[in-house]
């Protein structure tokens, strides 16, 4: 299928699909203050107006598989919700974010302008069908136990629900133990399913578990990832990004630099124009 064909996504004043430009979704993995919230939304948005990369931010109010009982979580959905909005309504920007439980979505969608679909959660039915319900835009991602082709069972979930304002969204397979993959067809065959396809470029690189009790990752790999992915063709790059990665308190390892992300989109902008003749 060619990228010209495939169906659009409207979010908010955005377009995602067609040879439309990709659209950076990013933020911080987990919402650990609003100030870091709104540090890292502030710049980002800052760059992507800068460069004219239409940009919706991302954190997760509930990390709720995480390896470890005792890792931080989240602030929850009430004081998640609220911590949203304000970074929303103060920069004016769409907002994505993870739901993990039916009863989550209709609250969730107060909010968010995309509702997420945690790879893990993917094929939970009730899950799928609360979140087409509310009408908003979701992005599914594969599970990491999922072959690409396999995801037309879900795209199906959606379509019956009445809800196709959906994008597939690749964050790698897993390879053994404590491991991750990308196989680059899986963004071509996802693409046949006709709905714009993300590439998760951060999870990607995760080694699950690596720390024992926490997820380790090679960062080195995801700047190669996001140029692969984009000379693929995908629609929309999800990239989690930190002031300081090291300190951050979930996916550390995997998070690329905000430092760094400028130049970074710069490149990716020059791969997107390339293969969408511009």
């Amino acid at each position: 299928m060619l990228i010209s064909d495939v169906n659009k996504v409207k979010i908010g004043n955005y377009e995602i699909g067609g040879n439309n430009r990709f659209t950076l979704i990013a933020g911080p993995c987990v919402m650990e203050s609003l100030e870091i919230m709104d540090e890292i939304a502030g710049k980002v948005k800052e760059i992507c107006d800068r460069l004219g990369i239409n940009y919706i931010f991302k954190a997760s109010f509930d990390k709720a598989n995480r390896s470890s009982i005792y890792s931080y979580r989240g602030p929850g959905i009430e004081e998640g919700m609220k911590m949203l909005k304000a970074i929303k309504d103060k920069y004016n920007i769409p907002v994505i974010t993870d739901v993990h439980e039916a009863w989550q979505c209709e609250k969730v969608a107060e909010v968010a302008d995309v509702l997420q679909i945690p790879a893990f959660l993917c094929r939970q039915t009730d899950l799928l069908i609360a979140a087409a319900n509310t009408g908003k835009a979701i992005n599914i991602k594969k599970g990491q136990f999922l072959a690409p082709w396999d995801m037309k069972n879900i795209v199906i979930k959606f379509e019956e629900s009445n809800n196709k304002n959906i994008m597939l969204c690749e964050r790698g397979s897993t390879f053994g133990y404590n491991n991750m993959v990308v196989d680059m067809r899986g963004l071509l065959e996802m693409r046949k399913f006709g709905y714009p396809v993300v590439f998760d470029v951060t999870h990607a690189v995760q080694k699950p578990g690596g720390l024992g009790t926490a997820t380790s990752g090679d960062r080195e790999y995801v700047y190669p990832l996001l140029r692969a992915g984009l000379a693929v063709g995908v629609d929309a790059i999800f990239a989690e990004v930190h002031p300081n990665p090291i300190e951050a308190k979930s996916d550390g390892p995997n998070m690329l630099y905000l430092k760094d992300l400028e130049e970074i989109l710069k490149v990716a902008i020059q791969i997107d124009n390339i293969v969408k003749g511009r």
